[in-house]
């Protein structure tokens, strides 16, 4: 399988950066807090949103060290999922890594073909029968659709979360496979792996 680059340290510049930029932010708001009566909650926002793009940042070159070993579908990966995050279909895309999870999920139908984003794609448009489980992809291949994931144990009553990403979550908590969720209703996108949902940056995926 190919071997992505998974060097972290120029990650780790980039962020260092970037919090840089967010320390100097939160010192002009501290700063300003006596002087002005202006609102600060733009500022938080703002605080709020570059913590979070240096979350997607870090999860999205994770997810390359994480996959890479494991199938070398990242160009059809990726234009699937930024198709599919700007229509809003929603998806459920299971990489099966070094457990087996036959055992652990409720088998659909079988599909048995190489993985493309067309077929992908087609699998999750809404009103197609087998768009509302997970695929199973195993290394290179589309094993299966409308498998039905275990929920989560810890995040059952997490109101925020829908089925897909409990059903992402719960699978992660029991094996090592690793899930990405195209969500139905803002068109983002996640993994989840070992346990945690992680939002990753749809054009950064390669």
């Amino acid at each position: 399988m190919k071997q992505s680059n998974c060097d972290a340290a120029p990650l780790k510049q980039t962020i260092k950066e970037e919090l840089r930029q967010v320390i100097t932010s939160l010192q002009q708001s501290l700063a300003s807090m006596d002087s002005q009566e202006d609102c600060l909650l733009t500022d938080l926002e703002q605080i709020k949103g570059n913590f979070l793009t240096i979350e997607m940042q870090a999860a999205t070159f994770y997810l390359n060290c994480y996959l890479s070993p494991f199938t070398e579908k990242y160009p059809e990966l990726s234009i699937c999922v930024q198709n599919m995050s700007k229509r809003r279909h929603g998806g459920l895309i299971v990489f099966e890594r070094k457990d087996a999870v036959d055992h652990l999920i409720k088998p659909g139908i079988h599909i048995g073909a190489e993985l493309t984003h067309s077929l992908l794609e087609s699998i999750f448009f809404p009103g197609n029968p087998l768009h509302d489980g997970a695929v199973l992809v195993r290394s290179n291949r589309i094993v299966s659709a409308a498998n039905v994931l275990p929920l989560s144990d810890i995040y059952t009553g997490d109101k925020k979360l829908g089925t897909r990403h409990r059903a992402a979550i719960g699978l992660s908590e029991r094996s090592d496979a690793l899930i990405m969720v195209i969500s139905e209703e803002t068109g983002r996108i996640s993994f989840a792996f070992n346990g945690s949902l992680h939002p990753i940056t749809s054009h950064g995926i390669l």
